[in-house]
């Protein structure tokens, strides 16, 4: 009799070695055995893990005839889309809340088996899609078509390698290597992918290596989350292929990102109006132009949104730079169209300008890949990027750092904290400019243009009076007089239009960088998450309750948190000197221009006089 339960209730996996259950569905039980309270099994869409015992009853019935077999991993991957049949469902639960998971997971995932509330973000990183009507999701973007599914297809776990072959999820192909920091780890049938099973018991109470670090008690904090906590105990487990990997080199200034060898740009221009159902749906499309294809491709705000999505989710130790607010009413104003477009180049700008962004296979997709011409293409690199298995734990696996020995934990833990003061106080200063400047901005618009005009009206109304002594001498001072009231007209209106040109994208720029800031928090807690791990283990292995081989494990895997998260520091700076740079640039030029328009409507007045 095969081992099969249906699951009482949903639970949405967050560590690595967990799987996901949907309510009713029918497992696959390795054994009947739990482990701390949790199970191991193989759900329907051919995915096995662990899950909480309590989320599930156990079925002692029967295999049907036509299940397949001869695979000790459940259900082939070729019909993991097909639900199982042939049993009568349960009654549901009387409870209509799940039970809470069992707090001793091996893998650390105690609370964080916990079911979130629905407001919780989906995706790692902290990032929450934002709601509203803004490119809602429809249309052939979320079809459930299922011709990525099949095995060998692009989109099944696979992007054609650099040689222009394709690895494909099955097996160890070439270019491709397992990595692992578990001893106790075999590697599973499906994907090729390594599957993590419970760690041994560790050894009696007394013996030298029975201390193990302890997990954090925040099963939400971003260490854990990030697959940090994960990576640096050692239970991260995949396949790297060779175009996968991301190099960090020492640089001039220290630890840094290794420089694109084929950087380019990326133009946004044309956002046009398009509908779609007849009329009933529209949104906005922007053509964009990568100058390493000269190719154009539309996207649609949405297909932004989905990108940024992936990326801060596959990318825990760098910062994606946050796109343009949503709206959700006047989403097709000319003012609010031009305003996004210019926030979208200067993401795009970011984008393409960090080594490992500008790189990465579902960044490259999104450029290169049009939906509109090869759909099929499309969405096979689509649900390849959904579907990535180098996230979590897994993604430092495909870090690339120089020897440990150019690191000194102290040293790091001052630049870290010196990192840490500066965007603290670059985030005060760049709102306290914003707020100057968008202040600045309204008065320009409205005070400045009201009252240069109430003078020029002044100016107009002294001319008027004076044209009636009706002396033919008089004529071409009214007349001087006149032009002057018009003349502080037109600076009243130079002033409403100025704060387009220098402030605006001034203030374009903070918004930026304050998304930046924001991020960098998580970033850095993942850091101190692994040298608290570090720190811990150095005094496990003094207290003699550790063996030292174990320690430096943790040490040189949390070198490679630290590598990574000084070399976006570096590259962090980097881009703010050269941003800073070319925009005061840019606005004290525009000041100057401002000006001098002035002056030249001011000297022009003052010639009207020369012939009274």
């Amino acid at each position: 009799m095969a081992l099969r339960a249906r699951a009482l209730y949903d639970f949405r996996s967050e560590n690595p070695g967990e799987i996901s259950l949907r309510e009713h569905e029918v497992l696959s039980l390795c054994s009947e055995q739990d482990i701390e309270g949790w199970l191991e099994g193989v759900n329907s869409r051919g995915d096995r893990g662990l899950f909480p015992a309590s989320y599930v009853q156990v079925i002692r019935a029967p295999e049907p005839p036509s299940a397949p077999s001869g695979d000790s991993y459940g259900p082939a991957a070729r019909y993991a889309n097909v639900p199982p049949g042939g049993f009568e469902p349960l009654p549901p639960p009387a409870a209509t809340q799940p039970p809470p998971a069992a707090a001793g997971y091996p893998y650390g995932a105690a609370g964080a088996a916990l079911q979130p509330s629905p407001a919780q973000p989906l995706y790692g990183g902290g990032y929450q899609p934002s709601q509203g009507s803004d490119d809602d999701w429809d249309d052939e973007w979320d079809d459930s078509s299922t011709v990525a599914d099949e095995p060998g297809a692009l989109g099944s776990g696979s992007y054609p390698d650099y040689d222009g072959s394709s690895s494909g999820g099955g097996g160890c192909a070439p270019g491709r290597y397992r990595l692992s920091t578990r001893s106790d780890l075999s590697l599973g049938s499906r994907g090729g992918a390594a599957h993590a099973h419970p760690p041994h018991p560790p050894p009696p109470s007394g013996a030298k290596s029975s201390a193990t670090v302890s997990r954090n008690l925040n099963r939400f904090s971003t260490f854990v989350k990030s697959g940090g906590e994960a990576f640096v105990l050692g239970e991260a487990s995949g396949f790297v292929k060779d175009g996968d990997k991301l190099c960090v080199v020492l640089g001039p200034y220290g630890p840094e990102w290794q420089e694109n060898p084929y950087p380019f740009q990326c133009t946004i221009d044309d956002p046009t109006k398009q509908t779609k159902f007849k009329g009933m749906k529209s949104y906005i499309s922007y053509k964009l132009v990568p100058t390493h294809t000269q190719v154009p491709v539309h996207r649609r705000y949405k297909h932004f949104d989905w990108l940024y999505a992936r990326l801060a989710e596959k990318f825990p130790v760098i910062s994606v730079p946050h796109l343009p607010e949503k709206q959700a009413t006047g989403r097709f104003e000319e003012d609010f169209i031009s305003k996004r477009r210019k926030g979208l180049i200067w993401w795009m700008n970011h984008m393409a300008s960090h080594p490992v962004l500008a790189q990465c296979d579902v960044f490259q997709h999104f450029l290169t890949c049009s939906s509109s011409t090869d759909e099929k293409a499309w969405k096979q690199g689509k649900r390849k990027a959904e579907r990535d298995e180098m996230v979590g734990a897994n993604f430092f696996l495909t870090l690339s750092t120089p020897s440990a020995a150019a690191l000194d934990l102290q040293e790091v833990e001052s630049k870290i904290d010196g990192f840490k003061s500066f965007t603290k106080k670059m985030d005060d200063s760049a709102l306290q400019l914003n707020h100057t400047a968008n202040e600045f901005a309204r008065k320009q618009v409205t005070g400045f243009k009201k009252e240069y005009q109430k003078v020029g009206q002044s100016f107009r109304g002294l001319s008027q009076a004076f044209e009636l002594d009706q002396q033919a001498f008089s004529v071409g001072l009214n007349q001087a007089i006149a032009f002057t009231g018009d003349a502080y007209d037109a600076i009243g209106e130079l002033f409403a239009e100025q704060p387009r040109q220098d402030l605006d994208p001034v203030m374009d720029l903070l918004a930026l960088y304050q998304g930046h800031l924001a991020n960098f928090p998580d970033i850095i807690h993942v850091q101190k998450g692994a040298l608290t791990k570090v720190k811990e283990s150095k005094r496990h292995v003094e207290e003699g309750k550790m063996e030292v081989q174990k320690a430096d494990g943790i040490q040189d895997r949390c070198n490679t948190i630290s590598f990574a998260t000084l070399a976006e520091i570096h590259h962090f700076h980097q881009i703010r000197v050269r941003d800073f740079k070319s925009q005061m640039q840019h606005f004290l030029q525009q000041q100057i221009i401002f000006f001098q328009k002035v002056t030249q409507k001011l000297e022009e007045a003052l010639h009207k006089y020369d012939s009274v």
